[in-house]
Protein backbone atom coordinates (compact mmCIF):
# COMPACT_ATOMS: atom_id res chain seq x y z
CA UNK A 1 0.00 0.00 0.00
CA UNK A 2 1.45 3.76 -0.76
CA UNK A 3 2.90 5.70 1.69
CA UNK A 4 1.03 8.36 0.99
CA UNK A 5 -2.56 7.11 1.16
CA UNK A 6 -1.25 5.53 4.45
CA UNK A 7 -0.27 8.84 5.94
CA UNK A 8 -3.07 10.49 4.63
CA UNK A 9 -5.63 8.10 6.09
CA UNK A 10 -3.53 7.90 9.50
CA UNK A 11 -4.32 11.97 9.52
CA UNK A 12 -8.08 11.24 8.96
CA UNK A 13 -8.46 9.29 11.58
CA UNK A 14 -5.98 10.29 13.89
CA UNK A 15 -5.45 14.40 13.66
CA UNK A 16 -2.10 15.53 13.73
CA UNK A 17 0.71 13.49 14.15
CA UNK A 18 4.85 13.76 14.75
CA UNK A 19 6.68 12.98 12.00
CA UNK A 20 8.40 10.60 14.40
CA UNK A 21 4.58 9.10 15.33
CA UNK A 22 4.17 8.46 11.57
CA UNK A 23 7.76 6.22 10.73
CA UNK A 24 6.97 4.47 14.16
CA UNK A 25 3.00 3.76 12.68
CA UNK A 26 4.03 3.10 8.98
CA UNK A 27 7.33 1.68 9.95
CA UNK A 28 8.90 2.38 6.75
CA UNK A 29 12.83 4.35 6.76
CA UNK A 30 12.31 7.82 8.46
CA UNK A 31 14.45 9.28 4.88
CA UNK A 32 11.62 7.54 2.55
CA UNK A 33 9.10 8.66 4.91
CA UNK A 34 10.57 12.69 4.78
CA UNK A 35 10.99 12.53 1.09
CA UNK A 36 6.87 11.39 0.96
CA UNK A 37 6.17 14.06 3.20
CA UNK A 38 7.74 16.61 1.42
CA UNK A 39 6.44 15.92 -1.49
CA UNK A 40 2.90 15.92 0.06
CA UNK A 41 3.23 19.21 1.48
CA UNK A 42 4.40 20.82 -2.14
CA UNK A 43 1.49 18.84 -4.05
CA UNK A 44 -0.78 20.93 -0.69
CA UNK A 45 -1.92 18.06 0.64
CA UNK A 46 -0.77 17.85 3.85
CA UNK A 47 1.03 21.17 6.20
CA UNK A 48 3.04 21.56 9.20
CA UNK A 49 1.33 22.23 12.32
CA UNK A 50 4.04 23.07 15.01
CA UNK A 51 6.26 21.06 17.28
CA UNK A 52 5.07 17.94 19.40
CA UNK A 53 5.84 17.17 22.57
CA UNK A 54 9.29 16.34 23.40
CA UNK A 55 10.30 12.43 23.46
CA UNK A 56 13.43 13.41 25.01
CA UNK A 57 15.55 14.55 22.22
CA UNK A 58 15.07 16.88 19.48
CA UNK A 59 11.20 17.86 19.13
CA UNK A 60 9.65 16.43 15.87
CA UNK A 61 7.32 18.45 13.76
CA UNK A 62 3.35 17.77 13.78
CA UNK A 63 1.94 17.09 10.48
CA UNK A 64 -1.89 17.67 9.47
CA UNK A 65 -3.88 17.49 6.81
CA UNK A 66 -3.99 20.85 4.77
CA UNK A 67 -6.71 22.93 6.29
CA UNK A 68 -7.65 23.69 2.79
CA UNK A 69 -9.03 20.27 1.21
CA UNK A 70 -12.47 20.08 0.62
CA UNK A 71 -14.81 16.88 -0.35
CA UNK A 72 -18.72 17.13 -1.35
CA UNK A 73 -20.63 14.26 0.20
CA UNK A 74 -24.12 14.04 -1.76
CA UNK A 75 -26.93 11.67 -0.33
CA UNK A 76 -29.55 11.26 -2.69
CA UNK A 77 -33.05 9.54 -1.58
CA UNK A 78 -36.17 9.49 -3.69
CA UNK A 79 -37.26 12.53 -2.50
CA UNK A 80 -34.48 14.42 -1.07
CA UNK A 81 -31.25 15.32 -1.10
CA UNK A 82 -28.78 15.91 1.27
CA UNK A 83 -25.12 17.78 0.78
CA UNK A 84 -22.38 18.14 2.85
CA UNK A 85 -18.71 20.06 2.39
CA UNK A 86 -16.18 18.51 4.46
CA UNK A 87 -12.73 18.68 5.08
CA UNK A 88 -9.59 16.39 4.75
CA UNK A 89 -10.52 14.83 8.61
CA UNK A 90 -14.37 14.67 6.74
CA UNK A 91 -15.46 17.27 9.61
CA UNK A 92 -18.47 18.73 8.32
CA UNK A 93 -17.98 22.52 7.40
CA UNK A 94 -21.17 23.55 5.72
CA UNK A 95 -24.60 21.54 4.80
CA UNK A 96 -27.72 22.09 2.91
CA UNK A 97 -30.68 19.55 2.26
CA UNK A 98 -33.95 20.27 0.17
CA UNK A 99 -36.46 17.89 -1.17
CA UNK A 100 -35.65 16.07 -4.57
CA UNK A 101 -37.86 13.98 -7.08
CA UNK A 102 -35.86 11.48 -8.41
CA UNK A 103 -38.28 10.89 -10.56
CA UNK A 104 -37.49 14.06 -12.34
CA UNK A 105 -34.38 12.61 -14.21
CA UNK A 106 -30.80 12.50 -13.86
CA UNK A 107 -30.25 15.65 -15.89
CA UNK A 108 -32.39 17.85 -13.51
CA UNK A 109 -31.61 16.26 -10.62
CA UNK A 110 -28.29 16.24 -10.85
CA UNK A 111 -28.04 20.38 -12.49
CA UNK A 112 -29.76 20.82 -9.43
CA UNK A 113 -26.66 19.25 -7.15
CA UNK A 114 -24.30 21.25 -8.99
CA UNK A 115 -26.43 24.45 -8.73
CA UNK A 116 -26.15 23.49 -4.89
CA UNK A 117 -22.72 23.09 -4.30
CA UNK A 118 -21.48 25.75 -6.38
CA UNK A 119 -23.94 28.07 -4.17
CA UNK A 120 -21.88 26.98 -1.47
CA UNK A 121 -18.49 27.68 -3.17
CA UNK A 122 -19.50 31.33 -3.69
CA UNK A 123 -20.60 31.36 0.27
CA UNK A 124 -16.99 31.11 0.82
CA UNK A 125 -17.22 26.91 2.32
CA UNK A 126 -14.65 25.99 -0.77
CA UNK A 127 -12.21 27.57 -3.40
CA UNK A 128 -11.89 23.79 -4.94
CA UNK A 129 -13.24 20.36 -4.76
CA UNK A 130 -10.49 17.47 -4.38
CA UNK A 131 -13.24 14.55 -4.72
CA UNK A 132 -17.02 14.12 -4.82
CA UNK A 133 -18.90 11.14 -3.25
CA UNK A 134 -21.90 9.96 -4.02
CA UNK A 135 -24.69 7.32 -2.75
CA UNK A 136 -27.95 6.30 -5.34
CA UNK A 137 -31.32 4.75 -4.67
CA UNK A 138 -30.90 1.98 -6.41
CA UNK A 139 -27.99 -0.53 -7.98
CA UNK A 140 -24.74 1.05 -9.24
CA UNK A 141 -22.12 0.10 -11.54
CA UNK A 142 -19.19 1.05 -8.73
CA UNK A 143 -16.70 0.19 -11.10
CA UNK A 144 -18.59 2.35 -13.87
CA UNK A 145 -20.13 4.66 -11.89
CA UNK A 146 -23.89 4.51 -13.28
CA UNK A 147 -26.71 2.99 -11.91
CA UNK A 148 -27.93 0.10 -13.62
CA UNK A 149 -31.62 -1.15 -13.94
CA UNK A 150 -32.65 0.85 -10.65
CA UNK A 151 -36.63 0.39 -9.94
CA UNK A 152 -37.14 4.11 -8.53
CA UNK A 153 -35.25 5.93 -11.03
CA UNK A 154 -36.89 6.00 -14.15
CA UNK A 155 -34.86 7.33 -16.53
CA UNK A 156 -31.78 7.20 -14.73
CA UNK A 157 -30.12 3.76 -15.97
CA UNK A 158 -27.12 3.65 -17.42
CA UNK A 159 -26.44 7.55 -16.81
CA UNK A 160 -23.08 8.49 -16.32
CA UNK A 161 -23.41 10.04 -13.21
CA UNK A 162 -19.44 9.80 -11.99
CA UNK A 163 -18.52 11.77 -15.69
CA UNK A 164 -20.83 13.89 -15.57
CA UNK A 165 -20.08 15.41 -11.91
CA UNK A 166 -16.75 14.87 -12.72
CA UNK A 167 -17.24 17.41 -15.91
CA UNK A 168 -19.16 19.98 -13.77
CA UNK A 169 -16.72 20.55 -10.76
CA UNK A 170 -12.98 19.33 -12.22
CA UNK A 171 -12.31 16.65 -9.83
CA UNK A 172 -12.46 12.92 -9.09
CA UNK A 173 -16.00 11.54 -8.50
CA UNK A 174 -16.92 8.11 -6.46
CA UNK A 175 -20.67 6.61 -7.06
CA UNK A 176 -22.27 3.72 -4.83
CA UNK A 177 -25.44 3.03 -3.37
CA UNK A 178 -26.70 4.41 -0.70
CA UNK A 179 -26.75 1.57 1.70
CA UNK A 180 -23.01 0.73 1.16
CA UNK A 181 -22.54 4.53 1.64
CA UNK A 182 -24.32 4.48 5.05
CA UNK A 183 -23.09 1.25 5.99
CA UNK A 184 -19.57 3.52 5.41
CA UNK A 185 -19.97 6.45 7.61
CA UNK A 186 -21.61 4.23 10.54
CA UNK A 187 -18.43 2.32 10.48
CA UNK A 188 -16.40 5.39 10.53
CA UNK A 189 -18.17 7.98 12.80
CA UNK A 190 -21.24 6.11 14.64
CA UNK A 191 -21.52 2.52 16.33
CA UNK A 192 -19.47 0.58 14.35
CA UNK A 193 -16.34 2.29 14.77
CA UNK A 194 -14.29 -1.08 15.75
CA UNK A 195 -16.93 -3.71 13.43
CA UNK A 196 -14.85 -5.53 10.89
CA UNK A 197 -17.58 -7.76 9.56
CA UNK A 198 -20.76 -5.37 9.70
CA UNK A 199 -23.87 -5.95 8.28
CA UNK A 200 -25.91 -2.47 7.85
CA UNK A 201 -29.59 -2.94 6.70
CA UNK A 202 -31.82 0.35 5.32
CA UNK A 203 -34.99 0.15 5.92
CA UNK A 204 -36.92 2.94 4.59
CA UNK A 205 -39.17 3.24 1.23
CA UNK A 206 -37.55 0.06 0.31
CA UNK A 207 -34.82 -2.12 2.03
CA UNK A 208 -31.38 -2.76 1.28
CA UNK A 209 -28.11 -4.00 3.24
CA UNK A 210 -23.98 -3.00 2.87
CA UNK A 211 -22.16 -5.55 3.97
CA UNK A 212 -18.38 -5.26 5.23
CA UNK A 213 -15.97 -7.79 5.41
CA UNK A 214 -12.90 -7.16 7.16
CA UNK A 215 -13.76 -3.40 7.43
CA UNK A 216 -14.22 -3.27 3.50
CA UNK A 217 -17.29 -3.28 1.55
CA UNK A 218 -18.47 -6.39 -0.28
CA UNK A 219 -20.04 -5.37 -3.56
CA UNK A 220 -20.20 -8.15 -5.37
CA UNK A 221 -18.91 -8.95 -9.22
CA UNK A 222 -21.35 -6.20 -10.35
CA UNK A 223 -21.92 -4.46 -7.63
CA UNK A 224 -25.91 -5.51 -6.18
CA UNK A 225 -24.35 -7.03 -3.14
CA UNK A 226 -26.61 -6.82 -0.35
CA UNK A 227 -29.81 -6.36 -2.39
CA UNK A 228 -32.15 -7.99 0.13
CA UNK A 229 -35.20 -6.21 -0.55
CA UNK A 230 -36.05 -8.15 -3.49
CA UNK A 231 -35.27 -11.77 -1.44
CA UNK A 232 -38.26 -13.54 -1.42
CA UNK A 233 -40.40 -14.00 1.89
CA UNK A 234 -43.55 -15.05 0.35
CA UNK A 235 -44.63 -18.00 -2.33
CA UNK A 236 -47.72 -16.39 -3.22
CA UNK A 237 -48.21 -15.33 -6.98
CA UNK A 238 -51.28 -13.06 -6.53
CA UNK A 239 -49.85 -10.83 -3.65
CA UNK A 240 -48.53 -7.53 -3.82
CA UNK A 241 -46.00 -6.55 -7.02
CA UNK A 242 -42.65 -5.46 -5.72
CA UNK A 243 -41.12 -2.56 -8.27
CA UNK A 244 -38.61 -4.74 -9.57
CA UNK A 245 -41.93 -6.51 -11.34
CA UNK A 246 -41.76 -9.92 -8.95
CA UNK A 247 -44.43 -10.92 -6.92
CA UNK A 248 -43.33 -12.34 -2.75
CA UNK A 249 -40.34 -9.64 -2.39
CA UNK A 250 -39.75 -8.79 1.31
CA UNK A 251 -39.78 -5.23 -0.26
CA UNK A 252 -43.03 -5.86 -1.74
CA UNK A 253 -44.58 -6.44 2.15
CA UNK A 254 -42.27 -4.41 4.05
CA UNK A 255 -40.91 -0.82 4.16
CA UNK A 256 -42.35 2.65 3.62
CA UNK A 257 -44.66 1.86 0.72
CA UNK A 258 -45.41 -0.97 1.63
CA UNK A 259 -46.69 0.06 5.57
CA UNK A 260 -48.16 2.82 4.05
CA UNK A 261 -50.61 0.72 1.53
CA UNK A 262 -51.29 -1.31 4.30
CA UNK A 263 -52.29 1.02 7.29
CA UNK A 264 -54.42 2.85 4.49
CA UNK A 265 -56.00 -0.60 3.72
CA UNK A 266 -56.29 -1.24 7.87
CA UNK A 267 -58.23 2.63 7.94
CA UNK A 268 -60.60 2.04 4.93
CA UNK A 269 -61.39 -1.56 6.58
CA UNK A 270 -62.32 -0.16 9.94
CA UNK A 271 -59.76 -1.77 11.68
CA UNK A 272 -57.83 0.21 12.96
CA UNK A 273 -60.25 3.77 13.91
CA UNK A 274 -56.69 5.34 15.15
CA UNK A 275 -55.76 4.98 11.49
CA UNK A 276 -59.00 6.09 9.96
CA UNK A 277 -59.04 9.22 11.82
CA UNK A 278 -55.69 10.56 10.38
CA UNK A 279 -56.56 9.10 7.24
CA UNK A 280 -59.77 11.22 7.27
CA UNK A 281 -58.24 14.31 8.40
CA UNK A 282 -54.90 14.11 5.97
CA UNK A 283 -55.83 12.54 2.96
CA UNK A 284 -52.84 9.89 3.29
CA UNK A 285 -50.92 7.95 5.67
CA UNK A 286 -46.81 7.48 6.31
CA UNK A 287 -45.36 4.99 8.27
CA UNK A 288 -44.57 7.83 10.76
CA UNK A 289 -48.73 7.96 11.20
CA UNK A 290 -48.29 3.90 11.72
CA UNK A 291 -45.44 4.72 14.40
CA UNK A 292 -47.70 7.33 16.43
CA UNK A 293 -50.09 5.31 16.26
CA UNK A 294 -48.59 1.89 17.40
CA UNK A 295 -47.01 4.41 20.30
CA UNK A 296 -50.82 5.73 21.64
CA UNK A 297 -52.08 1.53 21.66
CA UNK A 298 -53.34 0.98 18.48
CA UNK A 299 -52.90 -3.05 17.69
CA UNK A 300 -53.35 -2.82 14.28
CA UNK A 301 -50.15 -0.11 14.20
CA UNK A 302 -48.46 -2.39 16.30
CA UNK A 303 -49.11 -5.58 14.57
CA UNK A 304 -48.37 -3.94 11.19
CA UNK A 305 -44.73 -3.31 12.74
CA UNK A 306 -43.93 -6.33 13.65
CA UNK A 307 -45.27 -8.18 10.79
CA UNK A 308 -42.83 -5.89 8.96
CA UNK A 309 -39.82 -6.65 11.74
CA UNK A 310 -40.81 -10.89 11.52
CA UNK A 311 -40.31 -10.66 8.00
CA UNK A 312 -36.83 -8.49 8.10
CA UNK A 313 -35.83 -10.98 10.50
CA UNK A 314 -36.67 -13.89 8.54
CA UNK A 315 -34.16 -12.88 5.97
CA UNK A 316 -31.48 -11.59 8.31
CA UNK A 317 -31.43 -14.65 10.08
CA UNK A 318 -30.71 -16.52 6.85
CA UNK A 319 -27.85 -13.85 6.20
CA UNK A 320 -26.43 -14.08 9.92
CA UNK A 321 -25.76 -17.91 9.03
CA UNK A 322 -24.30 -17.08 5.95
CA UNK A 323 -22.14 -14.27 6.48
CA UNK A 324 -21.60 -14.52 10.33
CA UNK A 325 -21.10 -10.53 10.95
CA UNK A 326 -20.20 -9.26 14.33
CA UNK A 327 -22.38 -6.32 14.24
CA UNK A 328 -26.30 -5.43 12.52
CA UNK A 329 -26.70 -1.83 12.63
CA UNK A 330 -30.47 -0.93 11.72
CA UNK A 331 -30.95 2.35 9.47
CA UNK A 332 -32.92 4.05 7.38
CA UNK A 333 -36.27 6.24 7.70
CA UNK A 334 -38.13 3.19 9.77
CA UNK A 335 -36.10 3.16 12.31
CA UNK A 336 -38.74 5.69 13.44
CA UNK A 337 -40.82 2.45 14.60
CA UNK A 338 -38.42 2.29 17.74
CA UNK A 339 -38.07 -0.18 20.57
CA UNK A 340 -41.19 -2.67 18.27
CA UNK A 341 -39.62 -3.07 15.08
CA UNK A 342 -35.85 -3.53 16.73
CA UNK A 343 -37.25 -5.72 19.53
CA UNK A 344 -39.23 -8.44 16.57
CA UNK A 345 -35.96 -7.84 14.13
CA UNK A 346 -33.54 -9.22 17.30
CA UNK A 347 -36.32 -12.03 18.05
CA UNK A 348 -36.69 -13.88 14.79
CA UNK A 349 -32.82 -13.62 14.49
CA UNK A 350 -31.64 -14.93 17.48
CA UNK A 351 -34.04 -17.84 17.36
CA UNK A 352 -33.48 -18.66 13.57
CA UNK A 353 -29.76 -18.22 13.57
CA UNK A 354 -27.26 -20.48 14.91
CA UNK A 355 -25.98 -20.53 18.59
CA UNK A 356 -23.07 -19.91 17.97
CA UNK A 357 -23.78 -17.30 15.06
CA UNK A 358 -25.63 -14.98 17.66
CA UNK A 359 -23.74 -15.48 20.74
CA UNK A 360 -21.83 -12.16 20.65
CA UNK A 361 -24.24 -10.67 18.03
CA UNK A 362 -25.62 -7.26 18.82
CA UNK A 363 -28.50 -5.53 16.69
CA UNK A 364 -28.59 -2.20 17.12
CA UNK A 365 -30.29 0.84 15.58
CA UNK A 366 -27.65 3.29 13.50
CA UNK A 367 -26.31 6.02 15.72
CA UNK A 368 -25.81 8.41 12.53
CA UNK A 369 -29.02 8.44 11.84
CA UNK A 370 -29.82 10.41 8.90
CA UNK A 371 -26.50 11.65 8.70
CA UNK A 372 -25.23 8.53 8.00
CA UNK A 373 -25.35 9.06 4.20
CA UNK A 374 -23.16 12.00 3.87
CA UNK A 375 -20.37 11.02 6.19
CA UNK A 376 -20.10 7.42 4.37
CA UNK A 377 -20.37 9.37 1.15
CA UNK A 378 -17.38 11.76 2.14
CA UNK A 379 -15.46 8.86 3.49
CA UNK A 380 -15.64 7.39 0.24
CA UNK A 381 -14.86 10.71 -1.63
CA UNK A 382 -11.44 10.98 0.76
CA UNK A 383 -10.59 7.12 -0.40
CA UNK A 384 -10.74 8.58 -3.58
CA UNK A 385 -8.30 11.50 -3.73
CA UNK A 386 -6.04 9.82 -1.11
CA UNK A 387 -5.60 6.93 -3.52
CA UNK A 388 -5.51 9.01 -6.58
CA UNK A 389 -2.75 11.23 -5.05
CA UNK A 390 -0.68 8.42 -3.87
Amino acid sequence: MNIQYRVLSLLRENGPLSRAQLADRLEVPRPRLLGELDRMVAAGRVSEAGPAASRGGRRSTLVQLDPGLRFAAVDLGASSVDIEITDGALAPVASCSEPADIRSGPVAVLGRISELLRAMADQGHYTRLDAIGIGLPGPVSFREGIPVSPPIMVGWNRFPVRDTLARAHGCPVVVDNDVNVMSLGERHSGVAKTVDHLLFVKIGSGIGSGMQHHGRIYRGAEGCAGDIGHVQVEAETDGPVCSCGNTGCLEAYFGGAALARDATEAAESGRSPALAARLAERGTLTALDVAECASGGDSTSVNLVRAGGHRVGQVLATLVNFMNPSMIVIGGGLTGLGYPLLAEIRSVVYKRSLPLATGNLPIVMSELGPRAGVVGAAFLASELAYSEES
